[in-house]
């Protein structure tokens, strides 16, 4: 039965989600455990709506482009190989899963030859064969209580990958997760989930890479939930390449053990409406974590990225550099926020958040925000805005090189302190060619 529908401003098209949800409970099947959890994510998202700007957290980003639109299920499409050359790693990762509308497709991925130590299966084949293992930590850290778009992920959790690094594991090649967009008529949804498990004293590198047919519009609405072991070495980028009329939402949930390590990469080079939400909380003493994103946008796009590190326990360190370019008529939101518990003390957070404007129409509205609640703390926080420096284009110039080149030449350094942190070369060597060919032009 489907739940009732609370007419909240700003549901809108949502009840095409209830229906939905309603259809696919009726004719699926799963543990009890699995369907009431989904259960309780229709239930939130039908109480909360879409987010609105007369909510705090979303008053930079209305949405109504996405809460207005009619979205059809995203389904299984043929996509070749050839279409996905560029996206993949081959040899240089140790698997890759592909998943097309968050299905996934067996075909196009590579899980030959699995390094010892490392378990990586489709979220979809987890549930079939090995559900009762995913009840602890399935929806345990990526709440949805004033989350809506993470309360509908949960709604219509069916597929996407799992990830188990064993204890003591060293996984040296990267772990590829490749989630392709691509519709046939309608505008479609998908949602896919990711949990990855690093156990104690594992290390391993994970890589999300969100991709579309270019022009053609469509949601990937994405939840990852990583849970770090005690003295576990977790790095992960996420690279966002989504078509230039797509909508992306995205939550991003860590909790952290004692004396681990996790680092963080988000890069957004691509779509129309971007949210990413990115929550770490350190759960165990001595770790320490990094969150760092760099974000290009251009023509109308809206970026938002919001952050929020939650330091639990004493003595943890937690690093975030954020970079933004914009261009046209683009927009960025930054909201980065730092909390230090009562008991965190000994806690050691640095905040830095710059953004270029390349345009007098491009916008950024930034916002640093430390709760202290601890008195042995250090805690920093700083945020820049501004354009591209007259004097340096000029230098360049006087030396040969052409105005676009040495706006290019400028752009490319100012990202070069994000990019040069990526310690994957196949990826940096991929990103110096994606940020060539997505670096705002000069209208």
């Amino acid at each position: 039965m489907a739940p009732a529908i609370v007419q909240r401003p700003g549901l809108g098209q949502g009840e095409r989600f209830v229906a939905e949800f309603a259809a696919r409970q009726a004719r699926g099947s799963a543990p009890a455990w699995l369907r009431a959890l989904r259960t309780r994510g229709i239930d939130a998202f039908t109480a909360q709506g879409f987010p609105t700007t007369r909510d705090e957290e979303w008053r930079f980003t209305p949405i109504g482009p996405i809460a207005d639109t009619a979205f059809v299920a995203g389904e299984l499409l043929h996509v070749r190989a050839e279409q996905l050359q560029d996206l993949l790693f081959g040899a240089d990762a140790a698997v890759e899963l592909v998943f097309v509308n968050g299905v996934f497709v067996s075909a196009l991925s590579r899980l030959a030859d699995v390094p010892n130590g490392l378990e990586v299966r489709s979220l979809a084949q987890a549930i079939a064969t090995d559900a009762d293992s995913l009840e602890p930590l399935l929806g345990k850290h990526a709440g949805f209580d004033a989350a809506p778009f993470t309360a509908l992920n949960t709604a219509f959790i069916e597929d996407g990958a799992v990830v188990r690094i064993a204890k003591g594991a060293v996984i040296e090649r990267p772990v590829h997760l490749v989630f392709y967009s691509t519709v046939s008529g309608a505008p479609s949804a998908s949602h896919p989930r990711v949990l990855v498990v690093a156990g104690e004293h594992s290390e391993a590198r994970i890589i999300e890479t969100f991709a579309g047919a270019d022009g053609q519009t469509y949601l990937t609405n994405a939840v990852s939930e990583f849970v770090v072991g005690n003295r576990a070495v977790l790095e992960h980028y996420r690279v966002q390449l989504e078509s230039r009329a797509a909508y992306h939402v995205a939550r991003q949930q860590v909790r952290t053990g004692r004396e681990s390590t996790f680092v963080s990469h988000s890069l957004v080079l691509g779509g129309s409406i971007v949210r990413n939400d990115i929550g770490a909380v350190l759960g165990g003493e001595g770790g320490d974590t990094t969150l760092n994103g760099l974000y290009v946008g251009e023509g109308s796009s809206l970026l938002d990225t919001h952050t929020t590190i939650d330091h639990a326990l004493p003595h943890n360190g937690s690093h975030e550099l954020y970079r933004g370019i914009l261009g046209g008529a683009a927009r960025g939101v930054f909201n980065g926020k730092i909390i230090v518990r009562q008991d965190a003390q000994k806690t050691d957070a640095k905040q830095t958040n710059k953004a270029l404007l390349l345009s007098g129409e491009a916008q950024i509205n930034t916002k640093p925000q430390l709760e202290i609640f601890a008195d042995d703390v250090k805690c920093t926080h700083g945020a820049t805005v501004g354009q591209l420096d007259p004097d340096m284009l000029f230098y360049l110039r006087a030396r040969g090189i052409g105005k676009d080149d040495a706006r290019s030449m400028l752009i490319r350094a100012f990202a070069g302190d994000l990019t040069g942190r990526i310690r994957f070369d196949p990826l940096r060597a991929r990103l110096e060619n994606w940020l060539t060919a997505r670096i705002p032009r000069e209208r």
